[in-house]
């Protein structure tokens, strides 16, 4: 692993994942987004729904790369005051009904005021949440009371894996890129509410401020699986629980993949359906968009351990900082695009020459 580009990429997501957020209430995750493009003199944007659209285009007649992931991640809301004490809250995302526990920390913002879950109320996930003590602030939403971020003997630990380390993996892809002057054309749209429908990645397809003609790579942290194993690689996310993704898009990545595999012994991918969840490449694959997707292998995804515990996501580094090595090449070679993917062909119509050559002297 190298160290420097492996520091880089931790320190980022260290600053990122320090940052609570749950679907609606990104707003601490945005700034910080955008205090790292100032840093690295990236330019963005923010569309009027609060995604953000960082770009690099030192070449812009390429067609565009664009990497795409989310900042939010499951988290309650709060819906109203009940008492000095006492919240009604209702948690947005995907978590079964047996890890509501009562009596389980959470810590609500903004404030940083500790809380414990109690009672659920009606058949929704709505629940009141005791503060302790009273709040001076009016909070807005909560999160798991969990660590924020640690380095733990090659991994990252910490609420919110998913999806700030894909946040993560964009940042210091482009970063990289700038500072190689590479000649790129790449888009990083990094999207808000993506745990309660794509809500953000819906926007932004719909705005049409993404050109058609890019190739989309969702980025994700995905659930590990049999087949897809943490610790050896990026994945190539073929498809995810409702789709399956561009063919000839996800040849791209492995072409590459491919190459980096031959200058570099220490570089590993897989390819796999990651069918724990969907993924923004669904979304924008509905929209018309040419999609292919990388994820790396996620443990206690979306905080859920065994026996019904409610514990620290982690991914290891390696597969993340092969995710942006992956990216980082992928974006260099755009205009080869073609010729790679136009390699599958090629050996099949050789292949194809040869059987019908030898078919027909074996026909009798």
């Amino acid at each position: 692993m190298n160290g420097e580009k492996s520091g880089e990429l931790v320190a980022i997501a260290r600053r990122l994942m320090q940052q609570a957020a749950a679907p609606y209430h990104e707003q601490a995750v945005r700034a910080e987004v955008e205090a790292i493009c100032n840093e690295a003199k990236l330019k963005f944007r923010t569309d009027k729904y609060g995604n953000i659209l960082v770009h690099l285009r030192t070449a812009p007649g390429l067609r565009p790369l664009v990497l795409a992931a989310h900042m939010d991640h499951p988290g309650f809301e709060i819906i109203r005051k009940v008492s000095d004490r006492k919240w009604l809250a209702r948690f947005l995302g995907g978590v079964p009904d047996a890890y509501f526990v009562p009596g389980t920390s959470v810590r609500l913002m903004p404030g940083e005021i500790k809380g414990k879950l109690g009672a659920r109320q009606g058949k929704e996930k709505t629940f009141y949440i005791e503060s302790h003590p009273p709040g001076k602030h009016k909070p807005k939403f909560a999160v798991w009371e969990l660590p924020d971020f640690s380095q733990v003997k090659g991994q990252i630990h910490g609420r919110a894996c998913d999806d700030l380390v894909g946040v993560a993996c964009i940042l210091s892809t482009l970063r990289q890129l700038k500072r190689e002057r590479a000649q790129v054309n790449v888009i990083g749209a990094i999207t808000r509410a993506e745990e309660v429908g794509f809500q953000g990645a819906l926007t932004l397809a719909a705005s049409k401020l993404i050109p058609g003609n890019s190739m989309i790579v969702s980025l994700e942290t995905s659930r590990e699986l049999p087949g897809a194993v943490m610790g050896q690689g990026v994945i190539l996310r073929v498809g995810d629980k409702t789709s399956i993704f561009d063919s000839a898009g996800s040849r791209y990545l492995a072409e590459i993949g491919e190459q980096l595999k031959l200058r570099d012994k220490t570089f590993r991918f897989q390819r796999a359906l990651m069918s724990g969840g969907t993924c923004e490449a669904t979304a924008y694959q509905e929209f018309g968009y040419q999609c292919a997707a990388v994820c790396v292998a996620l443990g206690n995804y979306h905080n859920c351990a065994a026996n019904n515990r409610i514990k620290a996501e982690y991914v290891n580094i390696g597969d993340a900082l092969g995710m942006v090595q992956l990216l980082t090449e992928s974006a260099r070679q755009v205009a080869l695009y073609s010729k790679l993917v136009g390699k599958l062909p090629s050996r099949l119509a050789k292949l194809q020459r040869t059987a019908k050559k030898r078919l027909l002297r074996t026909i009798n």
